[in-house]
């Protein structure tokens, strides 16, 4: 599942970007409000962790006009102060959840797990993408072509994922690096082409038809 973090502190937002990484959570971070805004709205994400102080426009603003524009994504709410006044502006503007810092990210985590709870997560039944022969479990992460299971990284499993949520749909290096990476991910187009080449060798192995296929100077898709 796809987490947003919006916070301005660069160490607070690293050390909540590892740690829910850690956790089996791929996350996206913006440092300013309007970046953040941009972001919920182009991606879809399982939840937000929204700072309230930041530059351009400040989480509460943030949220209002997320809710606004008819965004219901969960929203965990970070601030510095404590007040009952403060927290009450948080949820009235449309927040799910409000944590005051200074937090450990034991309860943090808590709080995020109990947001998708509450938001209902995905069943067993809702957990399963399937795309003509191929089946990825989001619930265990799992990978099966036909009856034979493939062992992906949590990398792999995200690329794949995102290919076969469109198959026959083409997407860019830049958009895979995005969704796969994260937008501040600065090393370069180049590591989706060794993902990609990865999944190749677990996916299309042996006899089997390609599934993974290069539209030369377009991107990649999934064959339908």
């Amino acid at each position: 599942m796809r987490l947003l973090v919006v916070e301005d502190e660069r160490n607070v937002a690293t050390a909540l970007q590892s740690g829910l990484t850690a956790e089996g959570f791929s996350v996206d971070v913006a440092d300013d409000g309007d970046t953040g805004f941009w972001m919920a709205k182009e991606h879809e994400y399982g939840l937000i962790i929204l700072d309230v102080m930041l530059p351009g426009r400040n989480g509460y603003q943030v949220c209002r006009d997320l809710r606004a524009d008819e965004i219901t994504t969960p929203i965990l709410m970070l601030t510095a102060k404590d007040g009952e006044y403060d927290q009450a502006e948080g949820l009235d503007t449309g927040a799910d959840d409000y944590l005051v810092k200074p937090f450990s990210f034991v309860v943090l985590l808590a709080h995020v797990r109990a947001l998708l709870r509450r938001a209902g997560g995905p069943n067993d039944e809702q957990a399963a993408l399937i795309a003509g022969d191929l089946e990825l479990n989001h619930s265990t992460r799992q990978c099966k072509r036909g009856d034979t299971a493939a062992e992906l990284t949590k990398r792999e499993f995200d690329l794949l994922e995102v290919l076969a949520s469109h198959p026959g749909q083409v997407f860019s290096k830049d958009h895979l690096l995005s969704q796969v990476w994260g937008p501040t991910f600065d090393g370069g187009t180049n590591v989706v082409e060794v993902y990609i080449g990865y999944l190749r060798r677990k996916i299309d192995r042996g006899s089997l038809p390609a599934r993974i296929e290069t539209v030369h100077g377009h991107g990649y898709r999934l064959a339908p």
